[in-house]
């Protein structure tokens, strides 16, 4: 998880990068690092591949603050009518 987290942040602004959704570059970033660890391992088969999908989704969940993002899509919450975190300002 802290490997798609420093990967995420050193990348998502990168061009061409900032276009793509934070919460799904990290989710393609998290499959990457475990298909990538089965196969250095040597446990990469088709079954792990795909169940890599779904692990990918737990870990970039973890990574990004999966809570909110879930409050925020769901219905009945009160995040769900205002889509972006409001962000804090300073008193002045």
């Amino acid at each position: 998880m802290a490997a798609v987290v420093l990967l995420t942040e050193l990348t998502k602004s990168l061009p061409g990068i900032r276009r793509i959704p934070t919460q799904l570059f990290s989710w393609l970033l998290a499959c990457g690092v475990l298909i990538l660890a089965a196969w250095f391992t040597g446990t990469l088969s088709a079954q792990s591949a795909a169940l890599t999908v779904l692990n990918g989704a737990m870990v970039s969940l973890a990574a990004n603050g999966g809570y909110a993002a879930l409050k925020r899509v769901l219905p009945g919450s009160d995040d769900a009518k205002n889509p972006r975190e409001e962000e804090e300002t300073p008193d002045a």
